[in-house]
């Protein structure tokens, strides 16, 4: 459901928040190695994501990526706005220019109905709750 861009980001920050919890960093070469991801398209996500901040960088020897945010203060809703914005919130399902109440497209009110699910799972869930659930092995290309 969600973009391949989200997806990567959303599997890079699990390990990230995994590896810093205690306070360390973790580069591009092992994020990637970890989640599964290709590392030119991974290293654009992070870099939004840092804008974001959701999460921080710093350069150097030592440096790396990192979260210095309490974990369950950032919402999947947060990281997926952050990628992709809130097209999935706000679209039409089908992906018409004009679709809303008065003018609905032919999934309009089913798919109403299905955004409305995806936006309370995106709001109550956290980038706590993913890392809890993470388990390296899920990954896959």
């Amino acid at each position: 459901m969600f973009t391949k861009s989200c997806e990567y980001g959303i599997r890079a920050l699990i390990v990230i928040a995994e590896e810093t919890k205690g306070g360390g960093r973790i580069g591009i070469k092992e994020i990637v190695k970890r989640s599964k991801t290709p590392e030119s398209f991974t290293a654009k996500i992070l870099q939004l994501l840092a804008k974001r901040k959701i999460i921080d960088s710093q350069k150097g020897p030592s440096g790396g990526f990192y979260v210095t945010k309490d974990l369950d203060s950032i919402k999947l809703y947060d990281i997926v706005d952050a990628i992709d914005g809130n097209a999935i919130f706000t679209g039409c399902g089908l992906g018409m220019a004009e679709c809303d109440a008065s003018r609905p497209c032919p999934l309009h009110h089913e798919f109403d109905e299905v955004r409305g699910r995806l936006i309370q799972m995106c709001r109550t869930n956290s980038l706590q709750d993913l890392v809890e659930g993470y388990h390296e092995s899920v990954f896959s290309r």
